[in-house]
């Protein structure tokens, strides 16, 4: 998965990179997900994360950028100012599936 700040603003610092890998974590574990890898620039981060069938994509997404942002914000005010409007996160998101490729493979490239 891949996260890029509103209008690929430098948002994030490497504090708040750093702490929102805590925060994704949390929100994984919350459906029964792992993340697998992650890291991060100035404006998107890369997550590497192993869902169960049972979550709906678009919800586990929606989960991890709507908290990450509040928590975030909580966490580190002094970035807010640089969110756009209050808004961290782009609406958009991609994501792709590993399918065969072994995680270890794909974490390197995370």
């Amino acid at each position: 998965m891949v996260f890029v700040t509103k209008f690929c603003r430098d948002v994030l610092s490497e504090l708040a990179i750093r702490d929102l890998k805590t925060i994704f974590a949390r929100v994984c574990h919350d459906f029964e997900a792992e993340l697998v890898a992650y890291s991060g620039e100035d404006d998107h981060v890369h997550l590497l994360v192993t869902d169960p069938p049972k979550v709906s994509l678009s919800t586990l997404v929606n989960s991890l950028k709507g908290v990450s942002s509040r928590k975030l914000r909580d966490m580190r005010p002094e970035i807010t100012e640089r969110y756009h409007q209050g808004v961290l996160w782009s609406p958009s998101y991609f994501v792709a599936s590993c399918g065969g490729a072994p995680l270890s493979v794909v974490a390197q490239y995370v």
